[in-house]
C-alpha cells in the first residue's frame, strides 16, 4: 500500500520501536478513547506490558504510523484461542487504510497462529472506533451500561468480537 510516494510496510514491533510507540499511545488514547489517559511512566514499564513482537506495526518510510496490539485476554489455557487486541493509528494517517490493512494483517496472523476469536472493548463516546470495528467484521457482544464516568458523563464499555474463519469458508 502506498501514501502518497510512501509505502507502508506492517511488521512485528522491535525494541527500537519503544519510544514511537510510547509517543503514540500518548497522543492517541485520552477520554474520548479510552476510560483514562495512557500515559507510560518509563520505557522499562512500557515494554514490560508491550514487549517487541506484541503488535503490529505499520511503517511508512522511518516512521510508525500505527500499530495493533494483541494478547491473549487471561493466562488460562482454555482461553488461549482467543487474543484481545488494541489499535491505534497517528492521526495524520487515519482514513487511509492503515486501520484496515493492520486488522487484515492480525487476523491472517490470528488465523496462522490457530486461534478462533478477536476480542476488544471500544467506549460508546467514540463512534467513529464502532464504526471503523463494524467496518472491519467485528460485532458488539456485549455493553457494560455506564461503566465508566469520563469527562463529566457515563459512558458504556462495549464489548465486540470477531470470529475467525478458514478464509476458504
Amino acid at each position: 500500500m502506498s501514501i502518497g510516494q510512501h509505502t507502508v510496510t506492517i511488521r512485528f514491533s522491535e525494541l527500537k520501536d519503544a519510544a514511537r510507540l510510547m509517543e503514540l499511545d500518548n497522543l492517541v488514547w485520552d477520554k474520548n478513547t479510552a476510560p483514562e489517559p495512557l500515559q507510560w511512566d518509563s520505557r522499562d514499564q512500557y515494554l514490560l506490558h508491550c514487549p517487541p513482537g506484541a503488535q503490529l506495526v505499520a511503517v511508512v518510510g522511518d516512521e510508525v504510523c500505527g500499530y495493533v496490539g494483541f494478547r491473549p485476554p487471561t493466562g488460562l489455557e482454555s482461553n488461549l484461542h482467543v487474543y484481545e487486541l488494541n489499535i491505534a493509528i497517528h492521526p495524520s494517517y487515519r482514513r487511509q487504510g492503515i486501520g484496515l490493512r493492520l486488522i487484515g494483517a492480525l487476523k491472517d496472523l490470528a488465523r496462522l497462529e490457530g486461534k478462533r476469536k478477536l476480542r476488544l472493548r471500544v467506549l460508546s463516546c467514540n463512534p467513529g472506533a464502532v464504526a471503523f470495528y463494524k467496518a472491519c467484521g467485528f460485532r458488539e457482544e456485549g455493553r457494560l451500561v455506564q461503566e465508566f464516568f469520563v469527562d463529566g458523563r457515563y459512558v458504556d464499555d462495549i464489548l465486540m468480537s470477531y470470529f475467525l474463519r478458514d478464509k476458504t469458508v
